[in-house]
């Protein structure tokens, strides 16, 4: 996966607005309309641009209870964790799932309608889990930041 500066003036671009047409893209990044989509377009193939998202307000669509959950499971075997991997990606609940390492296994970051949606989740995702060691919550108070902008250097060119 190779890209050149031009590719990464385009990605800092679309990080901070995937709205715009291509004909502005292509003018912001010194490129014809036609040049910048067949850029984007390869950018998409190769998965350098893995989705095209909005960030959407928990407490305007009815999910105003947010928490990083903290998971440790009670062995660590591939199967195990592939198997936690796929539960993850199935709730609806976890917006966001990450493998990590140090303390937890997992950290998640959970969405719920009321506190009471959240143990009913916890019952169904987590106990009823017995590959699950134990999990702690911790609620988000304010969310400062919310974004998947990633900090784009352009590589060398050869």
């Amino acid at each position: 996966m190779q890209y050149d500066r031009t590719d990464a003036r385009i990605l800092e671009i679309v990080q901070k607005n995937n709205r715009l047409t291509s004909e502005t893209i292509g003018d912001l990044a010194g490129l014809s309309a036609t040049a910048c989509q067949r850029r984007l377009k390869r950018l998409r193939s190769e998965r350098i641009i893995e989705a095209d998202v909005s960030i959407v307000s928990p407490k305007a669509v009815g999910r105003p209870v947010q928490m990083l959950v903290l998971v440790t499971l009670e062995r660590e075997r591939s199967d195990i964790i592939d198997k936690f991997k796929k539960a993850i990606r199935s709730s609806t609940e976890v917006v966001n799932g990450y493998y990590v390492t140090g303390d937890a296994d997992f950290v998640l970051y959970v969405t719920a309608r009321t506190m009471e949606d959240y143990e009913q989740f916890t019952r169904r995702f987590f106990y009823e889990n017995s590959d699950i060691k134990g999990f702690k919550t911790m609620v988000i108070m304010d969310r400062v930041k919310a974004g998947f902008a990633i900090p784009i250097e352009a590589l060398e060119e050869a």
